[in-house]
Formats: C-alpha cells, structure tokens, sequence
C-alpha cells in the first residue's frame, strides 16, 4: 500500500495502525522472509514455549539444538543443552557460544563479531527462536 500510495486515502489513525501491523510482521517473520530452502538446524532456547516450532522441524526432519530446563520433555530435541533456560546470563553464554561455533564453522566471522551477534538473539530471549541459514 506504500509503494502504491493507496495509504494516503486512509486517516491518521488507520496509517499508524498499518505502520505497527508492519513493523509487528516484520518482527514475527523478517527472518524467513527472504528464504529459499529449509535450514539445516533449528536451535530453540526453550522447546516447553516454543513447542510449535519443536514440532514442525521435527516433522520436517530439521535437526533440533536446544536448551532443556528440568521443566522440558527432552526426547523430541535432538542434541539437548542442559541449562537454565530462565536466566538471561546462561541464554546469553549458551547463545554467544552457539554462534560463535556456528560463524566459526562457515568461516564468517570473528570472536567478537559472533559474541556480538549472539546479543541480539539473546535480547530476545526467553523463547528466542535462531536457524541456521540454509547456506551453511
């Protein structure tokens, strides 16, 4: 409606209404937006909240990567990370490590480039959701 300019026939009210349904969108699935294949792993902070997710790359036969509470059924994650999946400070060390390896593996980045990286999926935590992108 932006680049078409039909926005404009609307009120204030009805614009910023649009406006944060957008930003709302892109925060749920920007992520995904531009994929064009499935990724090659789902790491999950906590499967019990994110069960949707678990169940879907299960049945998509996504390998599963996540951190399990004692609150959490194990057997449908594949490499389980035992921790404490409510502390911000153990998200943030599993996270950072997680990405570290993972830019590491493809070649991408430096420590700190991962370490910074890993803050912004644990900011979002808990419930953080992160994939590996289908090229690496």
């Amino acid at each position: 409606m932006e680049e078409e300019g039909t926005l404009a026939r609307y009120n204030k009210k009805e614009r910023l209404g649009f406006q944060k349904e957008k930003e709302r969108l892109l925060k749920l699935y920007g992520g995904i937006r531009d994929m064009r294949r499935l990724p090659q792993l789902v790491f999950l902070i906590d499967p019990r909240r994110e069960s949707i997710a678990l169940r879907e790359a299960n049945r998509l036969g996504i390998p599963v990567v996540a951190l399990v509470d004692t609150n959490c059924d194990p057997d449908p994650v594949d490499r389980v990370i035992p921790g404490n999946d409510d502390a911000i400070r153990s998200i943030r060390l599993i996270t950072a490590t997680v990405a570290e390896a993972s830019l590491a593996g493809r070649g991408e980045a430096t420590e700190g480039e991962a370490a910074a990286a890993a803050e912004v999926v644990a900011e979002e935590a808990p419930g953080a959701t992160a994939y590996v992108s289908p090229e690496g």
